[in-house]
């Protein structure tokens, strides 16, 4: 406790990252070193996320950007799929009572196509129930891939290539940032990983294209606000030169 309160106690409240990813793994490792199903992992991760997006929104962070479920996660176990959809399914009901009541903004971005439409339903009521509120935004990475974020939008600039409304030789990384699910947001100024993993994963590559990378060998179930608060303070403690000198 008391070197929690040093670290929270360095950090530059003037000077946060403005947007925060987390690729939330080791759920799944967690519940397997004590004996336990699967599904129990990711409940306790689901448990864990909701403590460190409240701290996030304390401390004053503006968006923060969680890896839920990928666009590859559909090739696991289907007992495994199923519970995971009812998890996020709760949570995004839960959220309503718990997180809105904190001013989270709560986005689902990804693919909803393939989604149930009870899925859709609830996303869609859970982003109008919490859009008027002003503090931290979440967006709740569901069916998403980075690599499809990017196709995605050159389809729709294609498309507008295609009806003459632009010109090939005038499109920007704005028009290409514009057909992003996250559009009108900052880019990732942190990135954080558990568990021990040292790659990206297809997660927001548009975006963290000059994110600072913190890792940790915790699980994401154990990842507590004292860990956030350590890889903040490292982040800023970082020289950021964004390819100048």
């Amino acid at each position: 406790m008391l070197f929690r309160k040093k670290i929270s106690h360095e950090i530059d409240y003037n000077n946060l990252p403005n947007h925060i990813g987390f690729i939330m793994d080791g759920n799944g490792r967690w519940a397997k070193k004590r004996g336990l199903p699967r599904s129990a992992g990711h409940k306790a991760g689901a448990e864990s996320l909701k403590k460190i997006i409240t701290e996030a929104n304390k401390m004053g962070v503006k968006y923060a950007t969680v890896y839920a479920f990928s666009t590859e996660n559909w090739k696991r176990p289907k007992d495994e799929v199923d519970y995971l959809m009812q998890l996020l399914m709760d949570y995004l009901v839960n959220a309503e009572k718990t997180l809105a009541g904190e001013n989270v903004v709560i986005r689902a971005i990804g693919s909803r196509s393939e989604l149930s439409e009870e899925m859709q339903r609830q996303i869609e009521k859970t982003e109008k129930f919490t859009e008027k509120n002003t503090g931290i935004v979440m967006n709740i990475a569901l069916n998403y891939g980075g690599r499809e974020e990017i196709v995605r939008s050159f389809k729709k600039l294609a498309r507008e290539v295609y009806d003459g409304k632009k010109n090939i030789e005038d499109i920007t990384e704005k028009d290409i940032e514009n057909g992003l699910y996250t559009k009108g947001q900052p880019d990732v100024d942190l990135l954080i990983r558990t568990s021990g993993e040292l790659r990206i994963s297809n997660f927001m590559l548009w975006q963290i294209s000059y994110a600072e990378m913190w890792f940790t060998d915790k699980l994401w179930p154990d990842f507590k606000p004292s860990d956030l608060h350590r890889a903040i303070l490292d982040f800023q403690n970082r020289g950021r030169r964004f390819g100048g000198v």
